[in-house]
């Protein structure tokens, strides 16, 4: 055997070792997981992608941020905005889903601008900063993909945390057709869960075509009609929740489905 097939081998083992599952999480907005910055190639290689929006592969810098460890549920949806508009709302553990980018954003009233996105008073993040004085945000698609992929413990594996898609996601396959509560399929090497699965998660950026460029802290083309969304979810196959699968997918900002919620983030 020779030494590329040794190294081979040994990342295929490492990205398919699970750790406890089917555990209660208890959750909460304000768990966020420190990702300390550093560089990695966003997106693939042509040998390997599938689909031309993953391409090219380019370098990217990422600087420290956090990322909340689980997708925002519908019971912390309910605590801020007083209501719940998810399809599945038969317990308050699930991801919070059919919420717009601009029911998280907001769209009206008395604003602040974080890291170059205005968020309104109408909208759930506005709301959350006022009241624990934080200054909660969505991720970029940069910060996103850099976690999914383990920032810098990162195995390189196909999806978030591991080769086998069955121990850290919720897809078609294992779904039963539903969202599933938070935290319940393994995490990513930075303690992050349901990254690939789940739900499809909104990111900041407008969604359009990389650029071959190295890249410090991107945010993604300055104008657009949709917005990235990320990971995957329930409702869809294996191939959609890698890492490197990115799509706008008709999310244009004021569409709400069952399939589509966010997690948070907070610059360092």
């Amino acid at each position: 055997m020779t030494y590329r097939y040794l190294f081979i081998l040994l990342i295929l083992i490492s990205c398919s070792r699970d750790e406890p599952d089917n555990q209660p999480v208890k959750t909460s907005y304000l768990e966020l997981a420190l990702v300390q910055g550093g560089d990695f190639v966003m997106g693939c290689s042509a040998e390997e992608c599938k689909y031309k929006a993953e391409l090219p592969a380019h370098q990217v810098t990422v600087s420290d941020y956090y990322i909340s460890r689980y997708e925002v549920t519908q019971q912390e949806w309910t605590d801020i905005m007083g209501e719940n508009p998810s399809y599945f709302d038969d317990d308050a553990s699930l991801p919070v889903e059919r919420v717009s980018w601009e029911d998280i954003v907001g769209t009206e009233g008395e604003s602040e601008v974080i890291k170059g996105i205005t968020y309104y008073s109408n909208g759930f993040i506005y709301r959350l900063n006022k009241m624990t004085n934080k200054q909660y945000r969505l991720p970029t698609e940069a910060e996103w993909e850099y976690a999914a992929r383990g920032g810098n413990k990162n195995r390189g594996c196909i999806y978030s945390g591991s080769n086998v898609i069955d121990s850290v996601a919720w897809y078609w396959n294992n779904s039963g057709d539903r969202t599933h509560p938070v935290g319940r399929k393994s995490a990513n090497e930075l303690g992050l869960y349901d990254m690939s699965g789940n739900v499809w998660e909104w990111c900041s950026d407008y969604y359009g075509a990389y650029s071959s460029s190295p890249q410090t802290d991107p945010q993604g083309v300055v104008s657009g009609s949709c917005y990235v969304i990320r990971g995957g979810s329930w409702v869809i196959t294996s191939d959609y929740a890698r890492v490197s699968f990115r799509t706008d997918y008709y999310s244009w900002p004021s569409r709400r489905q069952n399939y589509l919620g966010f997690r948070l983030a907070m610059s360092k």
